[in-house]
């Protein structure tokens, strides 16, 4: 594990409004999403298979080759093509399933306990993805978060179009998105955390004063050493707790206690 969290979030932090932003594939849920909301979609009959493989083929492509000229293009064009001409209030419903059936028992504990902790400390914690807004909305609403970002599907009429409203939210987008929801919640990026697993957040990560990198791919987990960023992993063990810092740990306790307060602080923070 790289650094440990120590200690508790001093008095003058707990002026500063501040926020924890979580990236949701690998750093909250276990694995991928999609996959996830692929087997509900399907479930309920509302895309094909065969709809669902070209999606994937797609996103395996991008996976692989990452941002070439013209694959990140290709995956933003036709990212929602199989929810065209379906109402948004069934892709609502089932997402709602989704998360009952398949994402409730997948959520990492260490990191549900840090986002619990965050919201202890009075900070503002949101969930921001390229998923569906649907499904990130009906996640940070289990959880209890404060908000969530993700990829606008466009819908004339209460039925989607096939086309995303705006840009995917990936990678320097979802940074840009950040730093204007904080402009618009008056959130000090300085005092602000932020957690995801990929590299394809570093933009996001070197926004705020307090990156962490949680069960980071190989690009990432050298980014964070490099930096002296926090780094944690929970790939070891699927216990609850188990991989979760000693104050984290501390900070599971609390919560299931009910107690009224909790803290989270890094090793290196400034405040």
């Amino acid at each position: 594990m790289g650094t440990e969290a120590t200690g508790a979030v001093s008095a003058s932090a707990l002026a500063v409004r501040a926020g924890a932003f979580f990236d949701l594939d690998n750093t909250l849920v276990q694995g991928a999403s999609l996959f996830h909301l692929a087997r509900g979609l399907t479930a309920h009959g509302m895309v094909s298979r065969l709809q669902i493989a070209g999606h994937a083929l797609r996103q395996v492509r991008f996976r692989v080759f990452g941002e070439q000229s013209g694959l990140l293009d290709d995956v933003q064009e036709h990212a929602l093509d199989f929810v065209r001409g379906h109402e948004v209030t069934r892709m609502q419903k089932i997402c709602e399933a989704v998360y009952d059936d398949y994402l409730a028992d997948k959520i990492w504990p260490g990191t549900r306990a840090l986002s619990e902790a965050h919201l202890l400390t009075g900070k503002e914690v949101w969930l921001v993805t390229a998923a569906p807004i649907e499904l990130a909305e009906v996640i940070a609403a289990r959880l209890g978060l404060t908000g969530a970002l993700g990829t606008r599907p466009e819908s004339v009429d209460g039925v989607y179009t096939g086309r995303i409203a705006g840009p995917l939210l990936h990678g320097p987008d979802k940074a840009r998105q950040v730093a204007r929801l904080a402009r618009e919640r008056g959130l000090n990026l300085a005092h602000s955390y932020a957690y995801s697993d990929s590299a394809n957040d570093l933009p996001l990560l070197s926004l705020v004063g307090h990156p962490v990198a949680v069960n980071p791919d190989r690009g990432l987990r050298r980014h964070a050493r490099n930096n002296g960023w926090a780094i944690v992993d929970y790939r070891g063990t699927r216990r609850a707790g188990v991989g979760l810092p000693v104050a984290g740990a501390a900070a599971v306790g609390a919560v299931a206690a009910g107690a009224a307060a909790a803290a989270v602080h890094w090793a290196g923070e400034r405040d």
